[in-house]
C-alpha cells in the first residue's frame, strides 16, 4: 500500500529533486495546487494571479518512510520563514505550504511545524491547508533536475541544496 503527500517548498524543481532521492519515495510529480483556476499552465501560475503554488505530489511507501519523516525533510530542505519567497524566486506561487489529505496528516503537519520551529530564528509562515485539486505540471517540468543538470538554475540552486542535505547529485 502507498500513501501520498502534497508539499510546496518554493520551486518544484528543487523539492522534486530532493524527494526523488529519498528511500521509500516511489514517485514525485511536479504540479500546481491551491488556486482558483482549473487546469492552470506554468505561464498562468507565473503571473502570481491564479493563487496556485508550485507543489509536488509524493507517492511513498509508509513501511519505508513515514509522513513525519517526509515533513522533517520538508522543514530542512527550504526556508519556511519567508512569505511567498524561496531564494530569488518571489511570488505566491513559491509559498511554503503543506496540503494535507486527511485529518491524520493535518495533525502530524501541525505537530511537526511546532516541533521544528526552534530550528529557525524567525517564525514559520508555512500554510497548512486541506488538499485542493492537484494539477500535474507540463511534462517538461517532470524530473527536471535529472534531465537538465546543465541548466544554470540547477547548477547554482539545486546542486548546493542536495549537497547540503547529503543527497546524491545524480
Amino acid at each position: 500500500m502507498t500513501e501520498k503527500a502534497i508539499l510546496g517548498g518554493g520551486c518544484f524543481w528543487c523539492t522534486e529533486a530532493v524527494y526523488l532521492r529519498i528511500p521509500g519515495v516511489l514517485s514525485v510529480v511536479s504540479g500546481y495546487a491551491g488556486g482558483s483556476s482549473p487546469n492552470p499552465s506554468y505561464k498562468e501560475i507565473c503571473t502570481g494571479t491564479t493563487g496556485h503554488a508550485e507543489v509536488i505530489q509524493i507517492e511513498y511507501n509508509p513501511e519505508i518512510i513515514s509522513y513525519a519523516k517526509i515533513l522533517e525533510i520538508f522543514w530542512v530542505s527550504h526556508d519556511p520563514t519567508t512569505l511567498n519567497k524561496q531564494g530569488n524566486d518571489v511570488g505566491t506561487q513559491y509559498r511554503s505550504v503543506i496540503f494535507y489529505l486527511n485529518e491524520k496528516q493535518k495533525e502530524l503537519a501541525v505537530e511537526s511545524k511546532r516541533k521544528h520551529a526552534f530550528l529557525f530564528p524567525d517564525p514559520i509562515v508555512t500554510e497548512i491547508s486541506p488538499a485542493p485539486t492537484f494539477y500535474p505540471a507540463e511534462d517538461y517540468h517532470q524530473n527536471y533536475f535529472t534531465l537538465n543538470p546543465q541548466n544554470p538554475y540547477c547548477h547554482y540552486v539545486i546542486f548546493p541544496k542536495l549537497k547540503k542535505l547529503g543527497l546524491k547529485l545524480n
